[in-house]
């Protein structure tokens, strides 16, 4: 009777840590006297959120720190289990504690995709001790993690592995016989291995899935070595995944990254971001929305155009698609980000808000109502209005707020691109009305509906 193959089990998972001294990276929170290190020597372990992108190790760490702790670990995944089993762990963490006097360390991958009740149901078993919570995520806790929960964790960030990290784990990789690649011959080129720990992007757990890879199409030479060369890795890694998340904090931070980069005029800044989140994979169309928000919001009237140009660039995409009309979206960022700069609109629209939350539903000035029925201009309605065009300047002195705002000013314009223009102008009405308001002209009686 033959015996069912072994499954293959992959390098990455051959190669995850048993003991905490071979942990490779996060020297913030494992090094010597840092937060983990210090938790680690307490007695009692407190619940954990270990926050961090793909591959940097959350998952080894909970093992880890369960084995070092002597807890009873049990691992738990929130895609595919609920609030069932969460109560078989509550009655078995029970029984081990009136069995062994173990404590029960439960390590919950991909917290963030539990809902709220489902978080609920760790609560009170989180505070009264019965369960050491360790979360995993790579999303912002802030954000996907209920508040009451939260406040009973520590979250620990992890960060990407650093090129230093992953060249460590590359060779041990290479030289560990028992789990690793270590009983074959291998060479492994210095340009292979920059190559390597650049398009992991931070992620040891890709690192070495690339690195099986290019192993795995090499054949040995005639003394029985295999080597790995740039041309090697090239064509086992094929295309570079870059680390990103369209709903996630990435998504967040790289257009905030752009927004920013477009407010301080800098337009290599701004085409990098840009090109980062079309090549991660982000909807272009949601890119338009935020030039066009943009164009309005931190250019304004310095220069009219560039609402134009944000527009035309969603029109553009919108026409040719991918990649093609992706090169409209270069060209407008640059645009944007070469304009002058002004929030004037958005600032004048932020007072007029706050205005109308302070004083409410004022009344219409009389004399610039509508007036469509004898009954209307019986009551006032329009009466003494000046029509602006029968006037040789194509201004009239004229009240247009609620008499409670006469004189209030919300639109401020500054000194830059087009808005010097406006700023120009408006000083040079006000200083007319002043001066007319001295020595009141006669009615116009022209009047226009």
């Amino acid at each position: 009777m033959k015996t069912a193959p072994t499954p293959h089990i992959p390098l990455a998972e051959k190669m995850r840590p048993r003991r905490l001294e071979d942990f490779v990276g996060q020297d913030q929170l494992l090094g010597n006297d840092k937060l983990l290190w210090r938790l680690l020597m307490q007695e009692s372990l407190p619940s954990l959120i270990l926050w961090g992108p793909p591959g940097v190790g959350k998952t080894t760490l909970a093992h880890l720190i369960a084995r070092s702790s002597g807890a009873e670990f049990v691992f738990f995944s929130a895609v595919l289990s609920g609030v069932k089993e969460i109560r078989e762990i509550v009655r078995q963490a029970q029984a081990t504690i009136e069995a062994k006097n173990l404590p029960t360390i439960l390590f919950v991958d991909e917290i963030h995709r539990f809902n709220k009740s489902q978080q609920d149901a760790f609560l009170p078993h989180v505070e009264s001790g019965l369960i050491t919570l360790i979360g995993a995520t790579t999303e912002n806790p802030s954000f996907q993690v209920i508040a009451p929960l939260l406040s009973r964790c520590r979250v620990l960030v992890l960060n990407p592995l650093s090129p230093e990290s992953l060249a460590m784990i590359v060779t041990r990789a290479l030289h560990d016989r028992e789990n690793g690649l270590g009983q074959y011959p291998v060479e492994l080129s210095p340009e292979a291995l920059g190559h390597l720990t650049r398009m992991a992007d931070g992620d040891g757990r890709r690192l070495l899935n690339n690195l099986e890879v290019a192993f795995s199409i090499t054949t040995p030479d005639q003394n029985g070595i295999r080597k790995i060369d740039l041309h090697t890795v090239e064509e086992a890694i094929q295309q570079r995944t870059l680390r990103y998340d369209t709903a996630g904090e990435e998504h967040y931070n790289l257009i905030s990254a752009l927004h920013k980069s477009l407010r301080d005029s800098d337009p290599d800044g701004s085409l990098y971001w840009l090109t980062r989140m079309l090549m991660a994979g982000e909807e272009p169309l949601y890119i338009t929305r935020r030039l066009i928000r943009f164009a309005s919001e931190d250019i304004g009237n310095a220069d009219p155009q560039a609402l134009l140009m944000a527009i035309g660039a969603r029109d553009s995409y919108q026409t040719l698609g991918s990649p093609e009309g992706e090169l409209a979206l270069a060209q407008v960022v640059i645009y944007l980000a070469t304009a002058p700069k002004s929030n004037a609109s958005y600032l004048a629209f932020s007072r007029v808000r706050q205005e109308i939350e302070r004083s409410g539903s004022l009344p219409v000035p009389l004399q610039i109502r509508n007036a469509p029925t004898e009954l209307m201009k019986s009551l006032g309605y329009g009466r003494e209005y000046r029509y602006a065009h029968d006037d040789p300047e194509g201004i009239v002195l004229q009240d247009h707020l609620p008499s409670e705002l006469a004189g209030k000013k919300f639109y401020e314009p500054t000194n830059r691109g087009h808005e010097a223009v406006i700023s120009d102008r408006l000083a040079k009405w006000r200083k007319l009305l002043t001066e007319r308001a001295r020595q009141p002209l006669p009615l116009n009686r022209n009047k226009k509906p």
